[in-house]
């Protein structure tokens, strides 16, 4: 009998610890790498200048295919 301890299954399902594990890890990295700021402004730049309009499209298009509770909630 072989030990499946260090094994990860193929599909874990909604929930994902190993994705969880790798999401929290990489926002860590992005946190202390001390480049959250800009890309703040940079972000604040995008959506009052010129992408405002395609960034306003692809926020309705995505939005389109959310849940209905989640189609009206503002971020």
């Amino acid at each position: 009998m072989t030990a499946q301890k260090d094994v990860q299954p193929q599909n874990e399902g909604e929930g994902s610890r190993t994705a969880a594990k790798q999401y929290n890890e990489a926002t860590r990295k992005f946190v202390e790498s001390g480049k959250v700021d800009k890309a703040a402004k940079d972000a604040e730049r995008a959506i009052e200048g010129d992408e405002a309009e395609e960034l306003k499209r692809a926020e309705d298009e995505g939005r389109a295919h959310a849940a209905p509770h989640e189609q009206e909630r503002e971020i």
